[in-house]
C-alpha cells in the first residue's frame, strides 16, 4: 500500500515537473535574449549612517571611522583640534558601503534603489540614516547622490540572559534613496543594427530567433551570428526610431530549443527531467538494503553477599539485523518517452534518492542520452 502511494505520488510529481518544464511553448524574442549595450551599470559610495542606538563602529577598532567623522565635520565648519581626535568616540555612527544598480536610460532626476552595507564592526543599522553619499562608477565619475532614513527589515532585543533577532540587522536598503546626478549618455534611436544576446546560448533557438524576425517584417533583416548572438539590420522605415522597431520584434513569439537535461538534487531527492531525455534499451535491477542497529543498555548488579565493593554497572548490548529486499528487474525498451520511463521505474518501487541513483549508473552504461547536472 505505501509503495503504490509512494510510485502515484512520483509519478505525480514528475508529470508535473514535464508539463511546467516542457520547451513546446513558444516565448517571446524579449524573454530569450537581452539588447547589446542596454544594461544597467554599477555604482557604489562610502559613506556614513548616524542615529544609532548603541550600535554603531568602536573607535578602537575601526579607526577609520573617525577619521571619516573628523573629514565631514572640517567640510561642514566645524573643526576638530587634533589633540582631541584620539578621544572621539561615537557609538551611535557607523561607516557603510553603499552600492546601487544605474538603469539604462536613466534621465537626471530618476531615483533609484540603493544597499547599505556595514563595513566597520557595527551590530546594527537599525534605525538608523545615511547621509548623503557620492555613488560613483568605475570611470571615478559622480553618477547619483544617496541620503534618507534605513529599512532594516527586521530587528533585535535583547535582555541580561538572552535575545531575539529577526534577519540581518547590519544591511540595510533604502527605497529611491539616490537622485541620478549625471546621465549616460546614449542615443538609441540613431542605431542601424541591433545585437540580440540570448540568454541561454542555442544555435537552434538563435536561428529560430532570426526566421521569426525575417518572416514578421517580409525581409532578411536577422542574421545568426553564433548560437548566442544574432545581428538585425534596422530597416529604413524605422532608421530614426529603432525604438519602434524594437517593440515590434521583441514580442515575436519563438519556441526555444533546449538541451537534453537531467536536474538532480540529492539533498532533497529533487529530480527534473526534459522533454528531450531519451534513454536506450537498458535492462535494470533495483534491491532494497537495510541495516538497522539498536543500541540496548542493560543493568549488571553485583549479587547477594557479594564481595565488598562490588558495584552495579551498565553493560553495551548492541543489535544489528541486516536485510535485503526483493530484487526487481525492468526492461527498458528502446527510444522510449519520459512518461514511460517515470512509469517504469516507479512500478520497482524506487525513492527519488534511488531513482538519482539509478539515472547515474544508467548514463554509465551510455543508454541515457542527456546530460546529468547534480546541484
Amino acid at each position: 500500500m505505501f509503495k503504490n502511494l509512494l510510485s502515484q505520488k512520483l509519478l505525480t510529481i514528475f508529470i508535473l515537473v514535464f508539463f511546467l518544464a516542457s520547451p513546446a511553448d513558444s516565448a517571446r524574442i524579449k524573454d530569450l535574449s537581452n539588447i547589446k549595450g542596454v544594461r544597467s551599470n554599477q555604482l557604489i559610495g562610502f559613506g556614513l549612517v548616524i542615529g544609532l542606538t548603541g550600535t554603531g563602529d568602536s573607535a578602537t577598532n575601526v579607526f577609520f571611522s573617525i577619521q571619516t567623522i573628523v573629514s565631514m565635520l572640517k567640510r561642514l565648519g566645524v573643526t576638530v583640534p587634533t589633540a582631541e581626535v584620539s578621544q572621539l568616540k561615537f557609538k551611535n555612527i557607523a561607516t557603510v558601503i553603499v552600492t546601487a544598480d544605474l538603469p539604462p536610460f536613466a534621465k537626471q532626476g530618476d531615483h533609484i534603489d540603493v544597499t547599505v552595507s556595514s563595513l566597520g564592526d557595527s551590530k546594527s543599522l537599525q534605525g538608523g540614516t545615511l547621509l548623503m553619499t557620492p555613488l560613483k562608477g568605475p570611470d571615478g565619475n559622480t553618477y547619483a547622490v544617496a541620503q534618507g532614513p534605513l529599512s532594516i527589515g527586521g530587528f533585535s532585543v535583547s535582555g541580561s540572559a538572552r535575545g531575539v533577532q529577526k534577519n540581518h540587522l547590519t544591511v540595510g536598503r533604502i527605497s529611491n534613496g539616490a537622485q541620478v546626478e549625471k546621465e549616460i549618455k546614449y542615443d538609441f534611436n540613431s542605431k542601424k543594427e541591433i545585437i540580440l544576446a540570448l540568454k541561454t546560448t542555442d544555435f537552434t533557438t538563435a536561428s529560430r530567433i532570426s526566421k521569426a524576425i525575417n518572416d514578421d517584417m517580409k525581409d532578411s533583416l536577422a542574421s545568426m551570428m553564433n548560437g548566442g548572438t544574432v545581428r538585425v539590420r534596422v530597416p529604413e522605415l524605422y532608421l530614426k526610431n529603432t525604438s519602434d522597431f524594437v517593440t515590434r520584434i521583441e514580442k515575436l513569439d519563438v519556441i526555444p530549443d533546449s538541451e537534453a537535461k537531467v536536474i538532480m538534487d540529492e539533498r532533497t531527492g529533487t529530480i527534473v527531467m526534459g522533454e528531450n531525455v531519451k534513454i536506450s534499451s537498458v535492462a535494470v535491477a533495483h534491491g532494497a538494503l537495510f541495516i538497522n542497529i539498536k543500541e540496548e543498555p542493560v543493568v549488571s548488579q553485583p549479587p547477594p553477599l557479594a564481595p565488598e565493593g562490588a558495584k552495579t554497572a551498565i553493560l553495551p548490548r548492541t543489535r544489528i539485523a541486516v536485510g535485503e529486499g526483493i530484487d526487481k528487474l525492468l526492461v527498458i525498451p528502446d527510444s522510449i518517452s519520459l512518461g514511460d520511463v517515470v512509469k517504469g521505474l516507479n512500478s520497482i518501487g524506487v525513492t527519488p534518492r534511488d531513482l538519482i541513483a539509478i539515472l547515474q549508473a544508467i548514463k554509465a552504461s551510455g543508454a541515457l542520452h542527456a546530460r546529468l547536472e547534480l546541484i
